[in-house]
């Protein structure tokens, strides 16, 4: 394995001076490939090529821009196999999280396709005699995307996607973690037909393509996902920017799942586990705190901890495996730390919580559940990002509730109970971007609105009809009859 992949800048793959190897994290023998990482360089030449394209392409028909984004999504699921695989094996999720993640961004591509030919405008009459006035929405430009490690298909799509059907040109900087993913969603792009310029697609670090796109002037908007820390820097930057770029930040989360004395265990329990712990509890929208009333704790703490007793931790290639490895030793590292906080905040440890060893080397970690935790507790007020579950005692609903509200966070919000009155009332009352009854905090449709409040988004929406908001602007034009 010798020839490193190449980016995608003004319609022709390109070598970049540097590369990297990608690793697999359920076998750190397996290189996956190398991948580019490319110099300021190469993003401004890839911020230039968009540039010239975007007059162009946000000139092109609806029907153009259908028919493009319909052969990406056909091919991304003729090839859901071969791309899940290559997302499980470099990322860490099983094989079966890959193939449906992977299948979800085929979806959000063909919604899209759709939403190139339901794009209309609005036309009032003016408040002065014979004066018309016509609404319309106009590609916003050159749009730099910034995507995570932890979706490495699905997050970039919907990105990708809604950018290209309103007109925009894009210039795409994957997660340095997961190159080998968006290389393979690259190439379905590239040879789908757009004109060369359009998509664009730079691999490295943030620290030089990621800095580069936010500093320069040939860039009118950005849609970063990712830390929160990060988050912050992208958006001084935008507002420091001459011209100022518009922002889309979808951050961290710490998200609560209540559970009263009515729900039913059993439903309890596996929207717990499945929030706190698939995918190896690297999702912004993870069950992270579990916060359940006195008379169902006891049997929910016991019913979960044997949940987790019956969960295989192992290759996320594997037939057989519910959770794969962590990402990389520096976040195994970072959960390792978050569990030796926990005890020494006085959390106390019912299960897991060690490094594992497994046939091969890789970054396999025991899930945590914690019970005894206070919600001032840094286990309790900080994102982990990891398969870690802490539990919070409440002595009733508006106490849970409270405790739900309290954090900086504001993404998803789940309660499991069989009342009417407290689901509405939750619905209603929980200070979150998304809620969630009876069902997992993790796991969203592509056809809805996906984002949150507080610390956790900042900016229009994503997914759905909603995605206009960003990737478009508003123009009002006023006409003398």
């Amino acid at each position: 394995m010798t020839d490193a992949a190449l980016n995608f800048i003004a319609g022709e793959w390109v070598a970049a001076g540097d590369a990297a190897p990608d690793i697999n994290p359920s076998n750190t023998n397996d290189v996956v490939g190398l991948y580019p990482r490319a110099s300021a360089a190469d993003a401004e030449r890839a911020i230039a090529a968009a540039r010239a394209a975007f007059p162009g392409w946000s000139r092109s028909t609806p029907q153009e821009r259908y028919e493009i984004l319909k052969r990406i999504s056909d091919e991304i699921l003729a090839r859901k196999d071969e791309i899940g695989r290559m997302l499980s094996r470099e990322e860490g999720k099983t094989l079966p999280e890959g193939i449906g993640e992977t299948v979800r961004a085929g979806q959000i591509f063909a919604f899209f396709a759709g939403e190139c030919l339901r794009l209309s405008g609005e036309i009032v009459p003016s408040v002065r005699p014979g004066v018309g006035v016509e609404m319309t929405r106009e590609a916003v430009g050159v749009v730099g995307l910034i995507t995570p490690w932890n979706f490495p298909v699905a997050i970039p799509a919907w990105k990708i996607a809604p950018a290209l059907a309103y007109g925009n040109c894009v210039v795409f900087k994957p997660a340095d973690l997961v190159p080998g993913t968006a290389h393979l969603l690259g190439e379905i792009i590239a040879k789908a037909g757009l004109p060369a310029g359009v998509f664009n697609m730079v691999m490295g670090r943030g620290s030089v393509v990621g800095e580069t796109l936010l500093r320069a002037p040939g860039i009118d908007a950005i849609s970063f996902t990712g830390s929160v820390s990060t988050g912050r820097r992208v958006a001084a930057a935008a507002v420091e920017a001459s011209p100022m770029k518009k922002i889309q930040l979808e951050m961290g989360g710490k998200n609560p799942l209540v559970v009263l004395d009515d729900a039913d265990l059993k439903i309890a329990v596996e929207c717990a586990v499945n929030g706190a712990f698939f995918s190896t509890g690297q999702r912004c929208t993870a069950s992270s705190r579990l916060i359940v009333t006195e008379g169902i704790h006891d049997r929910f703490v016991e019913a979960v901890a044997e949940r987790l007793k019956g969960l295989v931790v192992d290759d996320a290639l594997k037939a057989g495996t519910h959770i794969g490895p962590v990402v990389d030793q520096s976040q195994l590292d970072q959960n390792l730390k978050y569990v030796a906080i926990a005890k020494d905040e006085g959390a106390r440890l019912v299960i897991g919580g060690d490094r594992l060893n497994r046939e091969t080397p890789g970054f396999y970690m025991a899930p945590a559940l914690f019970a005894d935790v206070d919600n001032r507790m840094r286990v309790a007020r900080e994102e982990i990002f990891g398969p870690v579950g802490v539990v919070i005692r409440a002595k009733g609903y508006d106490e849970a509730l409270a405790i739900a509200n309290d954090t900086e966070f504001g993404l998803s919000s789940g309660i499991c109970t069989t009342s009417l009155k407290h689901a509405q009332h939750f619905k209603r009352n929980a200070e979150a971007g998304m809620v969630m009854v009876n069902l997992p905090t993790a796991g969203v449709d592509y056809h809805v609105p996906f984002g949150g409040r507080k610390g956790s988004s900042y900016g229009p929406r994503e997914q759905g009809a909603y995605a206009k908001e960003f990737y478009t602007t508003v123009k009002t034009s006023y006409t003398l009859a």
